[in-house]
């Protein structure tokens, strides 16, 4: 069973930290680059960049299975849309049922907060996640091109599901 922990303390957003560089290392190196994956956990995934999007409203979660974390996700309102900026699973910890659980969690928060659909964006080559969510029943609504500093861009799709 997984267990969805919100991000409380300066320790749980360290966790989320060592996750992200363990998870970002290793998923996306082969996908955008060792010096882009770098750039974006610096930019978007230290301790200090966690806790900034904390303070502005980001809500962060750690997902646990059994006594161990697997993975981390975070989101916030935009619009009429839960935007769903995070979602990473341990390789290891992959196939349980974890993202889903996850997923589960996040519209259950959507409709309580009485939003109309779950809105994210994944990168146009992480074609195992691309599947992923369209089996869980989101579509892709665009495709967009995103500058984030340093010479990088985020290559992106814009994926929706409808919550009602």
């Amino acid at each position: 069973m997984v267990n969805i922990v919100p991000v409380k303390s300066e320790a749980d957003i360290s966790v989320v930290a060592d996750l992200a560089k363990i998870i970002w290392t290793e998923h996306y190196t082969p996908i955008i680059g060792a010096g882009q994956v770098n750039y974006m956990l610096d930019k978007f995934q230290s301790v200090k960049a966690i806790h900034d999007q904390v303070e502005r409203g980001v809500a962060y979660y750690l997902m646990q299975l059994q006594d161990d974390f697997v993975g981390y996700f975070s989101f916030s309102i935009e619009e009429n849309a839960l935007f769903l900026s995070k979602l990473y699973v341990l390789k290891s910890a992959r196939g349980n049922g974890v993202a889903r659980a996850a997923l589960s969690f996040i519209q259950e928060k959507g409709q309580e907060l009485g939003l109309k659909k779950i809105k994210l964006t994944v990168n146009k080559y992480n074609s195992n996640a691309i599947v992923a969510y369209q089996k869980m029943g989101f579509v892709n609504v665009a495709s967009i091109v995103q500058d984030i500093g340093n010479g990088y861009v985020m290559d992106d799709y814009v994926l929706e599901k409808n919550m009602v």
